[in-house]
C-alpha cells in the first residue's frame, strides 16, 4: 500500500528505486587486556591506523574536488588530533588494546563535542566516523560505508559521512534518504555538488526495509512508498518536464519580463571553477578561500600561494563578477594558528572578521594576494567579510581593504540579525551586502544547521528568516546599492522566485542548482515575484510560506 513520508528536500530531481541500507558501523570492540610489553606494539597499531585513515580521507578527498576535498580534509585534521592520540596511548599504556582504546578515547572526545556548542554537536557524525574507519582497521574488518550493489538503488542511512557522499556514484546511488542531517548539512551541499536527489531529516527512514521500492522527490522532500503506477509515471513525468526546462534554458538570469537576477556560483577554490562555467554562471557569488588555510591548521599559506590560487578563480571569468570571502575561521573551522581554543562556545566567540581582526596581518597578506591576483584582469573583484554585526566592523574591513591598496568593492555579510535589521547602517561604510542565508537561519533561530532534530529552524522558508531577507534587501535599495544572497536558499528555484520578489539583486548557489533556478525564473514576471514573497511572508510557519508562494505562482 502506498504511503508518503516527509523529510527536507536538499537535492533537486526524481530518484525511483529498491532500498539499500548503509553499513552498519562497527561494533564496540571487547574490553581485552593486554600485557605491559605489548603496549609499545600496540601503540605502533594504533597511530599507523590513524595515519591510515588519515591518508584515505585526503585521498578521497583528491578525488573528490571541491567542496568535497575540503570536508574531508577537515576530516583528516580530525583523526590525527594530536590529543586524541595522546589519550589513545595513555589508554593501550594502562593495559587496553589500541582498537579498545581508539573506541573510548573517541567516545571521550564525542561527549565533549556534543557538550561544547552548537556548531561543535553538529561535528558529532564526521567525528562517529572518522571512529569507525579506525576501529574498523584495528579490528581488521570491511569499513562502514556504502552498500555493494550491482543494481541502482535508493540509499538510506542515519546518516551520510562526507567521506561516503563524497564518493558515491551516481550511476548506482539513484538517489538517498538519511534520518539525521539538515539543508545546509554537509551531506546535503554534497549531494547538491553531485547532482544526485536527496531527502533528510526524515524520521524513521532507517525502518524501510531493504528491497522496499521507494520514490523519492529531492525538491519537495516528499519520499513515496511502494508508489503504484499512476504515481510513478506522474513522477516521471515530471522530472522529464523538469529536464525539458533545463535543456532549453540558457543565457543570463532573468524573470519572464526581462528583470535581470544574475546567477553566479558558490565555489570552495580552483576545481569547481569548470563545473560553474558549463552551468552557464554570470560569475562566482562566494569564493570560499578558506580551502587553502585549511591544509595545514598550523600556520597560514604564504601570500605567494594565495596568489596563484586565487588568479585561477579571477581568470575563468573575464568581464564576469567574483565575489571573494576572505578567510572565514572559527568555530566548525577552526585553525591553530588563529583561532582560540579555549572558548566555551566558539559559535558564538572568536570567529570570522573578529578572527581577522584580532590577527590583522593575517588579513593583510590575503588582502595583499588579492590586489597581486587582479592585476591584469578585465574581472569585476568584490571583497567582502564574514560574520559582520554592525557598522563599526564594516568600517574596520573596509579600513583594511583601503589599506591594503585593494582595487575592488568591499562588501558585508549578513549572517547575524543584527546586521539585516541595521542593513542601511552597515551600508554607509561598504558597498554591497551578500546574505548568508544557512548561517543567518542558525542564529536567528538557535539552530544548528548540522542537527537533525531542529531542522525545520533551518529551513530558509521560514517567515522569520523572509522578513530578514527583505529588511536588507529594502536597506539596500534605499541606498542604491546591491543585496545578493549567496547561501543555500538561492538554490531554491521556487524560493528563488520570493528572494527576487524580496528585493534581492543577484543569487548564487552550487553549479548544479543554476539551470533549474534559470528555468524557473524565466517562468515568472517580477511582479508575480513580489505577490510570491507577499504571500510567503504573510504566514506562520516555513510549510505554509511554501504553500502560498506556490499557490501564486501556479496560479490557483
Amino acid at each position: 500500500m502506498q504511503t508518503t513520508l516527509r523529510g527536507v528536500g536538499v537535492s533537486h530531481g526524481v530518484a525511483i528505486g529498491e532500498v539499500r541500507h548503509m553499513g552498519t558501523a562497527v561494533l564496540e570492540p571487547p574490553a581485552r587486556r593486554i600485557r605491559a610489553e605489548d603496549a609499545s606494539r600496540e601503540q605502533g597499531r594504533a597511530r599507523q591506523a590513524v595515519e591510515a585513515v588519515a591518508a584515505d580521507l585526503n585521498a578521497r578527498g583528491q578525488l573528490a574536488g571541491g567542496e568535497a576535498q575540503a570536508v574531508l580534509e577537515a576530516q583528516a585534521m580530525m583523526a590525527q588530533d594530536p590529543e586524541l592520540l595522546a589519550d589513545i596511548e595513555r589508554r593501550v599504556a594502562v593495559g587496553s588494546t589500541a582498537e579498545r582504546a581508539a573506541y573510548d578515547a573517541f567516545a571521550s572526545y564525542r561527549a565533549l563535542l556534543a557538550g561544547a556548542s552548537e556548531y561543535l554537536a553538529g561535528r558529532v557524525a564526521d567525528l562517529d566516523d572518522v571512529r569507525n574507519r579506525i576501529v574498523a582497521r584495528l579490528l581488521g574488518v570491511p569499513m562502514p560505508g556504502v552498500p555493494d550493489s550491482d543494481e541502482p538503488y535508493v540509499l538510506i542511512a542515519r546518516d551520510l559521512a562526507p567521506a561516503d557522499t563524497a564518493l558515491l556514484d551516481p550511476a548506482l546511488v539513484l538517489g538517498f534518504v538519511t534520518e539525521e542531517g539538515g539543508p545546509t548539512s554537509h551531506s546535503a551541499i554534497l549531494a547538491r555538488a553531485l547532482g544526485v536527489p536527496a531527502v533528510v531529516a526524515l524520521a524513521g527512514a532507517g525502518e524501510l526495509a531493504e528491497g522496499t521500492v521507494v520514490a523519492v522527490d529531492g525538491s519537495t522532500g516528499q519520499v513515496f512508498v511502494e508508489p503504484d503506477e499512476e504515481k510513478r509515471a506522474a513522477l516521471t513525468a515530471e522530472a522529464a518536464e523538469r529536464k525539458a526546462a533545463l535543456a532549453s534554458s540558457s543565457g543570463p538570469g532573468s524573470t519572464s519580463d526581462g528583470h535581470r537576477v544574475p546567477l553566479l556560483a558558490n565555489v570552495g577554490g580552483p576545481g569547481d571553477v569548470a563545473a560553474a562555467v558549463a552551468a552557464g554562471a554570470e560569475g562566482v557569488g562566494l569564493f570560499r578561500t578558506e580551502f587553502l588555510f585549511l591544509d595545514d591548521s598550523s600556520t597560514a599559506p604564504s601570500e605567494e600561494t594565495q596568489v596563484a590560487a586565487y588568479r585561477q578563480v579571477l581568470e575563468a571569468f573575464p568581464e564576469g563578477r567574483v565575489v571573494v570571502r576572505v578567510l572565514d575561521a572559527g568555530a566548525d573551522k577552526p585553525l591553530d594558528f588563529l583561532t582560540p581554543d579555549d572558548e566555551p562556545n566558539p559559535a558564538l566567540g572568536v570567529r570570522g572578521l573578529r578572527s581577522l581582526l584580532e590577527h590583522p596581518e593575517v588579513l593583510r597578506t590575503q588582502l595583499r594576494a588579492l590586489a597581486r591576483a587582479v592585476e591584469g584582469l578585465p574581472v569585476h573583484l568584490e571583497v567582502m567579510a564574514p560574520m559582520v554585526a554592525d557598522r563599526q566592523d564594516a568600517k574596520a574591513f573596509a579600513d583594511a581593504c583601503r589599506a591594503a591598496g585593494l582595487p575592488a568593492k568591499f562588501g558585508a555579510m549578513v549572517e547575524i540579525p543584527s546586521a539585516a535589521l541595521r542593513a542601511r547602517s552597515v551600508l554607509k561604510e561598504v558597498e554591497f551586502l551578500s546574505l548568508g542565508t544557512n548561517d543567518l537561519a542558525q542564529y536567528t533561530f538557535a539552530a544548528d544547521r548540522q542537527v537533525g532534530a531542529v531542522a525545520r529552524w533551518q529551513d530558509p522558508w521560514q517567515p522569520a528568516l523572509l522578513d530578514l531577507v527583505a529588511s536588507a534587501a529594502g536597506a539596500a535599495r534605499a541606498e542604491a546599492k546591491s543585496c545578493g544572497v549567496c547561501g543555500e536558499a538561492a538554490a531554491d528555484p521556487l524560493l528563488a522566485c520570493v528572494l527576487t520578489g524580496l528585493g534581492v539583486t543577484s543569487l548564487s548557489m552550487g553549479a548544479a542548482s543554476i539551470p533549474y533556478v534559470r528555468a524557473t525564473l524565466a517562468k515568472y514576471t517580477v511582479a508575480q515575484c513580489e505577490r510570491a514573497a507577499a504571500a510567503a511572508r504573510a504566514t506562520d510557519s516555513a510549510e505554509a510560506a511554501r504553500a502560498a508562494a506556490q499557490a501564486v505562482l501556479s496560479g490557483e
